[in-house]
């Protein structure tokens, strides 16, 4: 591959949005390269291998699904801009998921991509509350949620505007923050909508082979359009001078320049990169996000049919009178979770997983993890494993005997905020990042800017689509 001292637009991190900046950019000709310190694209959406198999890290389910012919989408808007045909990401829809609250879901609403179904379990199972919530989505479908420059409201405080009922406020709230916010116990309004909008107004869908398919196709696209990329080849620091980035020290200590730079590895993460200049003008610290994942994975010699669990796709669950979305003082909270199983997708006829996949997600605490010798941290991964794994059990249609799950398993792996850490260089294990967010991208750089979970777009479309805004915003439509 052909390498260069200096770039148009040099590019930090091959995650969903330097991936898709990357595109965006080369298909206008621009130089640009993308750097990542890891050996595998994707960062939070990525994959790995254990034994022959391949492990999805970060997807359950791509959001914002729409069918063939919908106007006006994030998702027509990704597949216009990178140039990508829609079957070429090969997505298929949900069969349907769940919220499931009380110790053993008592209150449930289903919902599937047509939000005419949980707008009739509202209806079913909250009638007092069903024209407040109707008031509320009036508000969502109208909220101009891309606009970079929104003043920033609570979210709490905008719904109990409509929803009076404490049970159906915390329900509504469980899925979309799970799937998006960093920030605790509330969200600024517009990262609600956004999440809102991708998971109930649109919906869920994923590849049958995963998060694999849409990265070669990323990938491969931006082969095509002429971007260079630099695996195995970090950051280490950007070189401030006159108020710009003027150089990027690599972790093999070479040096390159850009007239750009797009920083997709998060706020403080790059911060990092250059508050050891003290040329920096007006460099506050940034905050580091609190909260951080466990997630287990169950391989199952048969699909989760074979075990009554043929409808759901997706279940978000938890046990307690409230729902409390916070930092937990344990290395992990099993008092509420996401439940997914891949295989639960309308795959077409004749096309599924090979292997039963049953995966449970909860919230978990960095610094406790991270005290760990290893011997305790190899200990402490089977404890909680088997915490998480019996709590969410709960939530699920009784199995046809008590031995049935551990009868069907033929694998199991679990990721920590260590493993978190260790592969994105997340700080704090932040899956979403900083609880303050960055919409236009600026930071006291005048050439430096940033996309991804801290520009604010949220789960992979948006992450996508933030590249390709910051890339559009910054670069492309700047004076030459």
């Amino acid at each position: 591959m052909n390498t260069s001292s200096h770039y148009d637009v040099a590019i930090i991190g091959a995650g969903m949005a330097g991936l898709a900046a990357g595109i965006r950019l080369a298909h206008f000709g621009k130089r640009v390269c993308i750097f990542e310190r890891h050996n595998a694209p994707g960062g939070l959406n990525s994959f790995y291998a254990i034994d022959g198999r391949k492990y999805d890290v970060g997807l359950h389910a791509m959001t914002n699904w729409v069918p063939p012919g919908v106007k006006g989408s994030p998702l027509g808007k990704l597949l216009r801009q990178l140039r990508v045909d829609r079957e070429e990401f090969a997505l298929h829809p949900q069969k349907r998921s769940r919220i499931a609250f009380g110790p053993n879901g008592e209150t449930s609403l289903a919902f599937t991509n047509d939000f005419a179904v949980l707008e009739s379990e509202v209806a079913r199972v909250f009638p007092a509350q069903i024209d407040g919530f109707r008031a509320l989505v009036r508000i969502v479908r109208t909220y101009d949620d891309v606009s970079l420059d929104a003043r920033p409201e609570s979210a709490r405080e905008i719904v109990r505007r409509h929803i009076t009922d404490t049970l159906l406020e915390d329900m509504l709230f469980c899925p979309v923050m799970y799937y998006g916010s960093a920030t605790e116990h509330d969200m600024e309004f517009g990262q609600f909508v956004i999440m809102f909008k991708a998971l109930f107004l649109e919906g869920f869908a994923r590849p049958v082979d995963g998060v694999r398919v849409i990265l070669r196709v990323l990938l491969e696209k931006y082969r095509q359009a002429g971007g260079e990329r630099r695996m195995r080849c970090g950051v280490k620091r950007i070189v401030v001078r006159e108020g710009r980035a003027a150089a990027l020290v690599l972790d093999d200590g070479s040096e390159v320049a850009a007239t750009h730079v797009l920083s997709t590895i998060g706020a403080a993460e790059t911060e990092k990169l250059y508050s050891v200049d003290r040329a920096v003008p007006n460099a506050l610290p940034h905050p580091v996000g609190r909260l951080s994942y466990c997630e287990t994975i169950t391989v199952l010699d048969r699909q989760p049919a074979a075990l009554g669990w043929a409808d759901d796709t997706i279940v978000f669950f938890n046990d307690s009178p409230r729902f409390t979305y916070a930092q937990t003082p344990g290395l992990a909270d099993a008092r509420s979770g996401v439940i997914c199983l891949p295989n639960n997708f309308d795959f077409p006829l004749g096309q599924s997983l090979p292997e039963g996949l049953f995966r449970c997600t909860c919230l978990a605490n960095h610094d406790a993890w991270a005290s760990l010798a290893e011997p305790e941290y190899r200990a402490a991964k089977e404890r909680v494993y088997g915490e998480i794994q019996r709590s969410a059990l709960r939530f699920m249609p009784g199995l046809p005997a008590s031995d049935a799950l551990a009868r069907a398993t033929i694998a199991t792996d679990m990721f920590t905020p260590k493993t978190i850490v260790r592969y994105t260089g997340h700080f704090g294990g932040a899956i979403y990042g900083s609880p303050k967010k960055i919409r236009d991208g600026r930071t006291p750089l005048a050439n430096l800017y940033l996309a991804g979970t801290d520009q604010g777009f949220l789960g992979i479309v948006g992450a996508m689509l933030s590249g390709i805004s910051m890339a559009n915003f910054h670069v492309l439509a700047a004076k030459a």
